[in-house]
C-alpha cells in the first residue's frame, strides 16, 4: 500500500525538501553517466623523439605486416590465440578452402548455422579490414618514460618539431581520429620541464594548425596531490588566453600509477579529489601498471596487469569514477611480441631459431590477449600498446570478446524489450530491470569498438536511434508511450 504524503507534512518539511532538491542536483552534476563520445579501445605511446607525421599510418602497415606474417589466415590467429572455436575449425586445405569461400559468400548463414566456426573468421577479417582503415585510434607523443631526461635545449627542439609534425599529419589527413602528448610530472625536480614542454607544443601545434584541433588531449603523468591537476588547470587558462582560443578548449588525462595517487596523506580517497581539481577538464584516467606496482614495492617478475595490487587499484578507480564520464584505461603488456633470435647481417634463421620466434611471439600475443580480455570483463574498455604486433591483438581481443556472446544477449534484449516487463526468463537467466542498462551497455561498447556493425544490432530488435538514447529506461519509456 502506498502513503501519499499530505500537504501539511509537505509544508513543514519544505525546507529538508529544498536541501534534497539541492542536494540532487549537485550529485547529477557531479555524476552525469557515461559520455556519448566515442572511447579508443587503445592508446599507443612512443617517444616524442621518433614521432613523425607518417609514425601512425606506418604503425598501422607494420602492424598489418606482422600479422599477415606470423598469422596469414584466421585458422593461424585462431590456433595461436586459442581463440572460442578453434578446436573444431578444420585441419585439411582443402575443408579450410571451402569454409573460407562459404564465409566469404555468405557469412550471415554460417554464423547462423556454425557460429563456432563463423567466429575465427569473423574476428580475423573484421581485424584485417581495421588494420587497413584505421590501426591506431589513439596516440600519445610521450615526453615522459618514453623519453627520458634530456638535456632541455634537446626536448625544446623535439616538443616543437613533434607539434610541426602533428600538424602536419593532420594536414595530410594522417592522423589518427584521437592523439595527444604525455608530460613530464609536476614533481619538484620535474615541474619546470613539464610546464616549457606544454608551452612549447600546444604554441606552435596551434600556430602551425591554425587551431586547437578537435581529438587533442594532454596527460599528465604521477599524480600525487590535488594542486598537481589543479596547476595545469591554470596553466590551460593562461594559454587558451594568450592562444586565443575557446574558454575549456584544453583538456586532460590523469595517469593514476602511485599509490598516493589511490590514498592521500590522511588515509582519504584521493581518486575524487583528483577529479574536482580538473575543474571538468579531465576526459580520461589511465592506469600505470609498472609504476604502480613499483610504488607497491613489487618486483619486476610479478609486475603483471593480473597482479592483485593493480585490480585492487582498478576497482577503486572503477567505484571513484564511475557515472562521471571520465573515460578509464588499463595499462599495457610489456613483454612485447618480437622473436628471440635474430638473422645475422649475412645469413638467415635456421629451422629451429624459426620455430622457437615464432613460439616466442604466440605466447606473447596469448599473455596480451588474456589480458585485455581480463580488463574488458572488469569493463576497462581501453588499454595501452606499445609495440605494432600488438594491434592486432589489441582488436582480436575486443572482437572475440563482444562477438562471442552477442547473439545470446541481442535474444535476451530483444525478449525483455518486447515484454516490456518488469523480469523476463530467458533459458536459465533470470532478468530483471537492473539488467536491462547492462544489457544495453554491452551494445553500446560493441558498436564503439567496431566489433559489431549497426546492422548486426537488428538482432536486439532496437534501432539505431533507441540505441543512441543509451539509456534502457528511454527505450522502454519510449515504446510504451507508442503502444
Amino acid at each position: 500500500m502506498t502513503t501519499m504524503i499530505t500537504s501539511t507534512l509537505w509544508a513543514d518539511a519544505r525546507s529538508a525538501i529544498d536541501a534534497l532538491t539541492k542536494a540532487n542536483l549537485a550529485q547529477s552534476k557531479r555524476y552525469p553517466g557515461d559520455r556519448p563520445d566515442r572511447q579508443p579501445v587503445h592508446t599507443v605511446y612512443g617517444g616524442a623523439q621518433l614521432f613523425r607525421a607518417e609514425t601512425c599510418k606506418r604503425l598501422g602497415e607494420n602492424a598489418l605486416s606482422s600479422l599477415e606474417r606470423i598469422a596469414p589466415d584466421p585458422f593461424a590467429l585462431a590456433k595461436a590465440l586459442e581463440l572460442e572455436g578453434h578446436q573444431k575449425l578444420p585441419r585439411a586445405a582443402s575443408e579450410r578452402k571451402a569454409l573460407l569461400a562459404k564465409f566469404a559468400k555468405d557469412p550471415d548463414g554460417l554464423r547462423a548455422k556454425k557460429p563456432e566456426l563463423w567466429l575465427p573468421l569473423a574476428v580475423y577479417d573484421r581485424v584485417i579490414k581495421k588494420l587497413r582503415r584505421e590501426a591506431v585510434e589513439d596516440f600519445r607523443i610521450d615526453f615522459e618514460d618514453g623519453f627520458g631526461v634530456r638535456p632541455d635545449a634537446e626536448e625544446d627542439e623535439t616538443a616543437i618539431r613533434a607539434a610541426k609534425e602533428l600538424a602536419s599529419a593532420l594536414k595530410q589527413g594522417i592522423a589518427p581520429p584521437f592523439f595527444g602528448i604525455r608530460i613530464k610530472t609536476f614533481s619538484e625536480e620535474l615541474k619546470l620541464r613539464a610546464v616549457r614542454t606544454l608551452d612549447l607544443f600546444v604554441t606552435t601545434l596551434v600556430q602551425e594548425h591554425g587551431s586547437l584541433p578537435d581529438g587533442f588531449v594532454v596527460t599528465l603523468p604521477k599524480i600525487t596531490v590535488a594542486e598537481q591537476p589543479q596547476a595545469l588547470v591554470r596553466l590551460f587558462e593562461i594559454l587558451e588566453r594568450r592562444l586565443r582560443l575557446p574558454q575549456g578548449a584544453l583538456k586532460m588525462e590523469m595517469m593514476i600509477e602511485l599509490t598516493q595517487s589511490i590514498i592521500d596523506v590522511e588515509g582519504r580517497i584521493a581518486l575524487p579529489s583528483l577529479l574536482w581539481a580538473c575543474e571538468g577538464r579531465c576526459t580520461g584516467a589511465h592506469f600505470g601498471t609498472y609504476d604502480y606496482t613499483a610504488s607497491c614495492d613489487i618486483t619486476a617478475a610479478h609486475q603483471r596487469m593480473s597482479h592483485s595490487a593493480c585490480q585492487f587499484a582498478l576497482h577503486m578507480m572503477k567505484n571513484a569514477y564511475a557515472s562521471t564520464g571520465v573515460f578509464l584505461s588499463d595499462g599495457a603488456t610489456n613483454v612485447m611480441p618480437v622473436g628471440i633470435h635474430r638473422a645475422p647481417a649475412k645469413g638467415k634463421l635456421s629451422a629451429k631459431q624459426e620455430r622457437e620466434n615464432l613460439a616466442a611471439i604466440h605466447a606473447a600475443w596469448r599473455l596480451m590477449y588474456g589480458h585485455v580480455r581480463g580488463s574488458l570483463a572488469n569493463g576497462f574498455y581501453q588499454g595501452w600498446d606499445l609495440h605494432p604486433a600488438q594491434l592486432p591483438i589489441r582488436y582480436a581481443a575486443s572482437y572475440a570478446f563482444f562477438l562471442e556472446g552477442f547473439s545470446a544477449a541481442a535474444e535476451r534484449l530483444k525478449n525483455f524489450i518486447d515484454k516490456a516487463a518488469q523480469a523476463t526468463l530467458v533459458g536459465d537467466v533470470f532478468d530483471d530491470a537492473a539488467t536491462g542498462q547492462g544489457l544495453l551497455n554491452y551494445f553500446l561498447r560493441g558498436l564503439g569498438s567496431a566489433a559489431v556493425s549497426e546492422a548486426e544490432l537488428a538482432q536486439t530488435g532496437l534501432t539505431i536511434e533507441e540505441v543512441r538514447t543509451r539509456s534502457f529506461v528511454k527505450i522502454l519509456a519510449g515504446r510504451t508511450a507508442r503502444t
